[in-house]
């Protein structure tokens, strides 16, 4: 891994899955989790981890971002830096922040299947060329029949490999994975008796540059699957509905100046890249396979879409059949909620919401 490119993934891997999972399921059995009545408070403490997508976050405290919409709303709103992503994700799951940044599949298979309500406030990111598919000696996918594939098992990786197989008509059964961690992944794939990985970046950009390999499917295949969110326990956010008009204010200021092309944009994502730990061409790198939602209006027509549906469909049966549903019977345990009173699962037991709500707000200039 470059030591100019950010240290942390934003992925949950095998174990911290699992273990999250179970630890979840325990600490919330028998409570209300995220439905409990919650008091009407003014500080707010929302978690993020080191990711391209996720840097807008603790630049916009770093700028006065968050001050101007703290003022505004009259709240404190802390971005705490959370140096493991998995750990940023058991804080919120305890309840010991607000809000955080993560993935949809590990917002479902993590807080959500423990049974912590949560919402899905902002729909920031999708990958769009930061996961692939990698190949030694072939220029074809066809070619990954009966190899043996090295990628994070139970990771947004694994329901890559997944689809990539089902989009060119072959199963899990036609090839073998092979756990590796992300930390050893480059080295791993380095060696000549591994001919196939699936990866992320930054070592997806490493990977690649080896003599002979071939990326022969990514997260651009299937654009809007591989969604990175910030979620806010449910009760936290019914009862403190500014909260939620605050981050939406944050958020769409941020993106919208770090994406311009002057000096004032430039200077932006630098900052971010600094924040990163990384240098400002391979921070840059990373955005262009990063497809951010600047306009809300956009974001909103992304949660209203059936296509959304379509993708948590896949990621909660995927999920499920690896068994990171503790205890479920069937993969409609969980209950997720789409815009438009659309439900996917079990209505009597939502634990996540996509609500377009503040999007929209931004959208229409009322916020």
């Amino acid at each position: 891994m470059s030591t100019t490119s950010p240290a942390r993934p934003r992925r949950a891997t095998t174990g911290s899955l699992l273990a999250t999972a179970m630890v979840a399921t325990l600490a919330l059995a028998g409570c209300s989790g995220g439905s409990a009545p919650t008091t009407k408070k003014t500080e707010f403490n929302i978690g993020w981890s080191i990711y391209a997508g996720w840097m807008p976050w603790p630049y916009a405290q770093q700028a006065g971002i968050v001050k101007k919409w703290e003022d505004k709303y009259h709240l404190k709103i802390k971005i705490v830096q959370v140096n493991d992503y998995v750990e940023s994700i058991n804080q919120y799951t305890a309840g010991k922040l607000d809000g955080v940044t993560l993935a949809n599949m590990d917002a479902l298979t993590i807080p959500a299947a423990g049974g912590k309500d949560t919402t899905a406030v902002i729909l920031g990111d999708y990958s769009n060329g930061n996961d692939g598919v990698l190949l030694k000696g072939a220029t074809n996918l066809s070619a990954i029949k009966g190899r043996s594939v090295n990628l994070v098992e139970l990771s947004v990786s694994h329901y890559l490999l997944a689809r990539a197989l089902e989009k060119g008509g072959m199963g899990m059964t036609d090839v073998k994975t092979v756990n590796t961690a992300d930390a050893d992944i480059v080295s791993a794939f380095a060696s000549a008796d591994v001919t196939a990985a699936v990866a992320w970046n930054p070592q997806l950009s490493v990977m690649r540059a080896q003599p002979g390999v071939t990326q022969v499917f990514s997260s651009a295949d299937i654009p809007g699957e591989i969604l990175d969110l910030l979620v806010v326990d449910t009760a936290t956010l019914k009862a403190n509905p500014d909260l939620g008009k605050a981050l939406a204010g944050i958020w769409y200021d941020t993106v919208q100046l770090m994406m311009r092309q002057d000096a004032q944009g430039k200077a932006a994502r630098a900052a971010m890249a600094k924040l990163a730990g990384a240098g400002p061409e391979t921070f840059d790198s990373q955005l262009k396979t990063t497809f951010l939602y600047t306009d809300p209006k956009a974001a909103v027509a992304a949660a209203q879409s059936p296509a959304l549906v379509t993708t948590m469909t896949r990621v909660r049966d995927f999920s499920f059949s690896k068994g990171l549903f503790k205890g479920a019977a069937s993969a409609d345990a969980v209950g997720i909620a789409f815009p438009g009173g659309k439900t996917l699962g079990d209505a009597t037991h939502v634990t996540l919401r996509f609500d377009d709500s503040f999007m929209k707000l931004a959208a229409d200039g009322k916020i």
